[in-house]
């Protein structure tokens, strides 16, 4: 069974409804690092808040493992474009707040067992400090004391802190410098390599999403009046030659960017 199946997934938004997304049928196996592609509106940000249960369809479903889940949970981690930290909490506690959520109330955080499991968090909160390329002594620090880049490797951490199965991400990169960007490409792709988390990860990028993915979905309008589709669904090899990136670069944004200009009407002259 696959690990996310979408089946005859509509949305739409607004009255008269406009139409998001158009019939999406897909399947994504355990494992798999999934670039989305796409012109801005057509859908892309949409799926990821389908998948994290933040939303529901307005037709078809979302199966995680083959139900149905209502509302988000601990098996999807989400790191969105913006920085998601909390600015009065330390860069360790912002790491362990989830995990801390998930296992105790208000009521159960004065007993016993939970300082033992805080301190197993705390431990944890450290060595995913460490795999991220930061200091111990950085869990110390409250956010504006960080960089942009530093910011963002810490949500990664507080999304991963709960093990989730699935890791939805929404331009995380994209507010970057190019070289704080190109390390955080590389931190996720090894990441994803030691941990086996799926990643669905959206971005407008396309030499991004060839250097990351292991499959990247091209998402297009047909029209502009109609939701968009899947235009293209390909499997990418471990290893890409020099020549062949280009190419697949030009292949991907000419899917991406021909539906739409199909519809663009002609000048009246």
């Amino acid at each position: 069974m696959s690990l996310i199946q979408a089946e005859n997934l509509f949305m739409a938004y607004g009255f008269p409804p406009r139409t998001i997304l158009n019939g999406i049928n897909l399947t994504i196996e355990e494992g798999e690092f999934v670039c989305v592609l796409g012109q801005t509106g057509c859908g892309k940000s949409t799926l990821l808040r389908l998948i994290l249960g933040s939303e529901r369809p307005s037709n078809g479903r979302i199966l995680i493992d083959g139900v149905e889940h209502k509302q988000p949970d601990r098996t999807r981690g989400y790191v969105p474009q913006k920085y998601s930290l909390f600015p009065d909490k330390t860069v360790l506690d912002n790491i362990t707040f989830g995990s801390e959520c998930c296992e105790f109330n208000m009521f159960t955080r004065f007993s016993p067992a939970y300082y033992r499991k805080r301190t197993e968090f705390r431990a944890r909160a450290f060595d995913y400090l460490r795999r991220i390329g930061l200091q111990e002594s950085d869990g110390a620090k409250y956010p504006d004391q960080l960089s942009g880049g530093m910011q963002q490797r810490v949500a990664i951490a507080q999304a991963l802190m709960t093990k989730p199965r699935i890791l939805l991400m929404d331009e995380a990169f994209s507010a970057l410098d190019p070289g704080t960007r190109r390390g955080m490409q590389e931190l996720l792709r090894d990441l994803w390599k030691s941990t086996g988390t799926t990643i669905l990860f959206v971005t407008h990028n396309t030499h991004e999403a060839i250097h990351l993915a292991s499959r990247v979905l091209v998402f297009a309008k047909d029209s502009r009046r109609e939701g968009a589709r899947v235009t293209l669904d390909l499997k990418l090899p471990e290893r890409l030659s020099g020549q062949e990136i280009p190419d697949l670069v030009r292949r991907l944004e000419g899917v991406s960017h021909s539906a739409e200009q199909e519809d663009v009407p002609e000048a009246v002259t």
